[in-house]
């Protein structure tokens, strides 16, 4: 069985105090009254009764916030974009979510748009947090992400002027019913935006106890906290020769230290040299390169191999993670172009070692024209 983790997480257990849901809905004390409206008995022999009323908790509103990091698999809190979950039927949630209308990340350069990308990152925080909220899956467990279908709707990835707000639909299906917990599982997501259809996805997800994890991955798996040996072989690896690399807007990006791949001298052809401490790709230790640097690699290599035709953004990807693309070793991306009713699509393959560990197929869209 070949399996792609998509990232390995180091977390703290959440407060006791942590909803699923994230909504907070307790008392706030009351305010202290003014010392100058007490009664002179108040004053005198401070046996007044106390100005102080209790609240009822039932009359205060519901206030909108993140759901737990922990249950995304997220260190920072800003990168959680899930704020919500309702639980619709058997099989069948229906969450909330917010995007900036800034991310440092998750933008297209002209900072007009959402990127397409931050749909799939969406789509993982989805099926990992509902694993845990709802189906039971222990805080510690390791996820395996198998494969990833998305399909968006430029027009509805326009940045207004307020975050977006989303709605989600989600329904799991169990690939072994009969389990006690759902650890392996396939989820079906839809994100609308004001009624309107912004992105679909699918992606099959697998569980695992950090026994199996540790008895699988040995020996890569990196101590909580640590900084991942070999990491900075991977970016610093075979690139004294290599050609120089061109400016970020070849990438489709407009920051160097987003740039995760430099070119070889073999056409169609780079290294995977992603910047270890970037905060979004890299946001917590790993143990292996997180599959979110790989849907990026992906997008880059096929924005480079149209280069110099304008900046396009995919419009729908299928990607299978076959292997763990490990840090130390050297991982190379290959593309190759074919072309279905006048549709041009990217196809992109990852390999390390000689074997190949993720492939991918892009179509793309140009903003401008949407």
């Amino acid at each position: 069985m070949t399996l792609l983790t998509v990232h390995q997480d180091n977390h703290p257990t959440p407060a006791t105090t942590a909803t699923g849901t994230g909504t907070a809905t307790g008392p706030h004390p009351a305010a202290e009254p003014d010392p100058t409206t007490r009664t002179s008995t108040e004053t005198k022999t401070g046996t007044g009764t106390s100005a102080k009323t209790p609240v009822d908790p039932t009359h205060m509103p519901r206030l909108t916030t993140t759901v737990p990091r922990e249950y995304v698999h997220r260190s920072t809190l800003a990168e959680v974009f899930l704020t919500g979950c309702e639980q619709t039927g058997n099989t069948h949630y229906t969450l909330t979510a917010q995007w900036p209308r800034a991310h440092t990340f998750f933008t297209t350069p002209d900072g007009t748009h959402h990127h397409p990308l931050q749909a799939a990152e969406t789509i993982r925080q989805t099926g990992i947090y509902l694993a845990h909220a709802e189906l039971g899956i222990p805080l510690g467990h390791h996820f395996l992400m198998r494969n990833l279908h998305l399909t968006t709707h430029p027009q509805h990835l326009t940045i207004g002027p307020t975050p977006t707000d989303l709605t989600l639909t989600a329904t799991y299906t169990p690939h072994h019913p009969h389990t006690k917990r759902p650890t392996d599982f396939t989820m079906h997501i839809t994100i609308t935006r004001n009624g309107h259809p912004t992105a679909t996805g699918t992606g099959r997800f697998t569980c695992l106890t950090p026994t199996t994890y540790q008895r699988l991955r040995h020996p890569h798996t990196t101590t909580a906290g640590t900084t991942t040996a070999g990491t900075t072989s991977t970016s610093d690896a075979g690139t004294q020769h290599q050609p120089p690399n061109p400016p970020p807007t070849h990438y489709g990006r407009t920051l160097p230290h987003d740039i995760v791949l430099t070119p070889t001298p073999h056409p169609h052809t780079w290294q995977l040299t992603p910047n270890p401490h970037h905060p979004i790709l890299f946001d917590h230790t790993t143990d292996h390169i997180p599959g979110m640097v790989l849907l990026e690699a992906a997008h880059q290599a096929a924005t480079a191999h149209t280069h110099p035709t304008p900046t396009t953004h995919p419009t729908t990807l299928h990607a299978t993670f076959h292997h763990y693309t490990e840090h130390h070793t050297p991982t190379y991306i290959t593309t190759h172009t074919t072309t279905n009713d006048q549709t041009p699509t990217t196809h992109i393959t990852a390999h390390q070692n000689n074997t190949t560990v993720f492939t991918a197929q892009l179509t793309t869209h140009n903003p401008t024209e949407t």
